[in-house]
C-alpha cells in the first residue's frame, strides 16, 4: 500500500490583541484609571479593571479587517489556528467567542519568548503578530514570523526585531498564505521525489500526471525519469502526439506500452469499480517496465483532492500495487498542481480534465472497442461544429447512455450549445439513435450521480 500523506499539519499562531482585534475601544471603556496613583494602589486597580472588563470591554471591540478571511484561509488548507496572547485567559475567551473567531484552541497569560513553549507544544510553523515581543516568540519557537503593523510598532520595528514577512494588515494573509503552503509542499513534493532516486511517471498527457513529470525531472535529472504513456482504445487518440510531445521535450526516456483492459471481465462489465481493472492493469504493466528499464519506483499523478473524493477504486488498486503518489503524500491540490504548473510555464497548466474514454459510459453498460469509438467520433464531431458557430466549450463529454448519448458542455454554453440543431446531427452521425444535451451542464465525475439513481431516472 502506498504510505499516508506525510506533509506535516499546518498550525498557524494568532496574537489577539492588536492582531486578530482592534482592543482600544474596550479599553477605554473600562479604564477609569486617574493619572496617577500610589504603588499600593496598583494591585486593587487591576483586579477592579479585570472585574469590569467583561461587561465592558467586549462589546466596543470589533475584530480587525481581514481577520476573519485569515483564520478562513488556514481552514481552507486544512489546517488549524491557534490564539496564543498575553490577555487574561477568560476575557480572550469572551473575544474569541463574541467575534466568532474559527479557532482550534488559546493560550491565554503568557508574553514574548514565553509564547514559544505554547507554539512548539501545538506544533506552530507560523506565528502572526504585531509586536517585537511576538516576533520574539515566533523566533524562540522556531517558527516562521508574520507581522502586521496595527498595534503599536512600525514595520520598519518589525523587521529590525527580525521578522521574516511584513504584510499591510490581515486582509494580505490569505493570499501570502497560499504561497506559503504551495512552496511548502512543493518542497516536499522534491523531498520525496529525491529520496525516490528514479522513477516512472503513469503519463496520460494530463495536468496532473504532466506536472509531476516535470517536477520529477527537476529534482532528479531527466536521466532518472521515464514516462509511461498507456495505448489502448480508452485513450484518445488526440491526446497521444501532444503528450509525447511533451515527453520529449523533458528529455525523459518515453515508454508506450499497449494495455489490455478490455481482456478484464471486471473491466467490461463496468460495474461501479471499473477503474480498479484499468488501474491494475496499467500498474501490472508498468512495474515490470519499470524494472527492465532501471526505474525504482512507479509513481501516479493522484493528488491531494482525488484522495478524498470519495469513490475512487483506481486509487486502491494503485495502492495494493505499490504505486507511489507524490502529489498527494505533498498535499497538493489540483488548484495548486495548476498554479505550479503556470508558474513553471507547463503547457498544461489550463488544460482540461480529460478522462478516459471508458469513464463516459455509463455503469452497467458493457464497455467495448466499439462504444468508445462512437464516444471519440462523436466529441470531435461535436467540436467541430461548436468551432464553426463561435462556441469556445472549454469541457466537453458525450455520455454513452446505453441507448442514447447525453452531452455535457460548460453550463454557460448549454443554451447556445442546444439552439443548434446541427450538435444532435453530428452525435446521430455518429452512430447514437438518440442525443439529447444535458441541462445541467458538464459535471466532473457525472456517471458516479447515476449509479444510486432508481432505474427511471437514469
Amino acid at each position: 500500500m502506498s504510505p499516508e500523506p506525510r506533509e506535516p499539519a499546518l498550525v498557524v499562531g494568532f496574537d489577539l490583541d492588536m492582531t486578530l482585534i482592534d482592543t482600544r475601544p474596550g479599553f477605554a471603556a473600562t479604564l477609569a484609571l486617574a493619572p496617577h496613583h500610589p504603588p499600593e494602589r496598583i494591585a486593587p486597580l487591576v483586579e477592579s479593571f479585570r472585574v469590569h472588563y467583561p461587561g465592558h470591554a467586549v462589546a466596543p471591540t470589533l475584530a480587525f479587517p481581514g481577520a476573519h478571511e485569515a483564520l478562513a484561509a488556514v481552514r481552507r488548507h486544512g489546517g488549524r489556528s491557534i490564539v496564543v496572547t498575553g490577555e487574561h485567559p477568560p476575557d480572550a475567551g469572551l473575544h474569541v467567542e463574541a467575534l466568532g473567531l474559527d479557532v482550534d484552541e488559546l493560550v491565554g497569560g503568557v508574553w514574548g519568548v514565553e509564547r514559544a513553549a505554547a507554539l512548539t507544544e501545538h506544533g506552530a510553523t507560523v506565528f502572526v503578530g504585531d509586536h517585537v515581543y511576538d516576533v520574539e516568540g515566533a523566533r524562540a519557537a522556531g517558527a516562521l514570523s508574520v507581522s502586521v503593523p496595527t498595534g503599536g510598532c512600525t514595520a520598519q520595528e518589525l523587521r529590525d526585531a527580525g521578522t521574516d514577512v511584513v504584510l499591510g494588515d490581515l486582509s494580505d494573509f490569505p493570499a501570502w498564505l497560499d504561497e506559503h503552503v504551495l512552496a511548502r509542499r512543493l518542497r516536499a513534493l522534491e523531498d520525496d521525489l529525491v529520496a525516490l532516486g528514479s522513477v516512472l511517471v503513469a503519463y496520460s498527457g494530463g495536468a496532473d500526471s504532466a506536472f509531476l513529470l516535470a517536477a520529477a525531472v527537476r529534482a532528479l535529472g531527466p536521466e532518472r525519469v521515464g514516462a509511461g504513456t498507456a495505448y489502448s482504445d480508452s485513450l484518445p487518440h488526440s491526446e497521444r502526439s501532444p503528450a509525447l510531445a511533451f515527453a520529449h521535450r523533458l528529455g525523459v526516456t518515453t515508454l508506450t506500452p499497449r494495455t489490455r483492459e478490455m481482456e478484464r471481465e471486471g473491466y467490461r462489465a463496468n460495474a461501479g469499480d471499473r477503474c480498479y481493472f484499468c488501474k491494475a492493469e496499467l500498474l501490472d504493466v508498468l512495474a515490470p517496465l519499470a524494472r527492465q528499464n532501471g526505474f525504482a519506483h512507479v509513481a501516479t499523478g493522484t493528488n491531494a483532492d482525488d484522495a478524498v473524493a470519495g469513490f475512487r477504486p483506481g486509487i486502491r488498486a494503485a495502492a495494493e500495487r505499490g504505486a507511489r503518489t507524490p502529489l498527494r503524500d505533498a498535499g497538493l491540490t489540483k488548484d495548486q498542481v495548476r498554479a505550479a504548473s503556470r508558474s513553471w510555464g507547463l503547457p498544461t497548466w489550463d488544460k482540461p480534465a480529460a478522462a478516459c474514454l471508458s469513464s463516459r459510459v455509463a455503469y452497467g453498460v458493457e464497455v467495448s472497442p466499439f462504444r468508445l469509438g462512437r464516444i471519440e467520433r462523436a466529441e470531435s464531431a461535436v467540436r467541430s461544429v461548436l468551432r464553426s458557430a463561435g462556441v469556445e466549450a472549454r469541457n466537453l463529454r458525450v455520455r454513452d447512455l446505453g441507448d442514447r448519448a447525453c452531452l455535457e458542455v460548460d453550463a454557460e454554453h448549454v443554451q447556445q450549445v442546444s439552439d443548434l440543431p446541427e450538435v444532435l446531427d453530428a452525435l446521430h452521425d455518429a452512430g447514437f439513435a438518440d442525443a439529447r444535451v444535458d441541462p445541467r451542464g458538464f459535471r466532473s465525475g457525472s456517471m458516479n450521480e447515476r449509479l444510486g439513481e432508481p432505474e427511471r431516472f437514469r
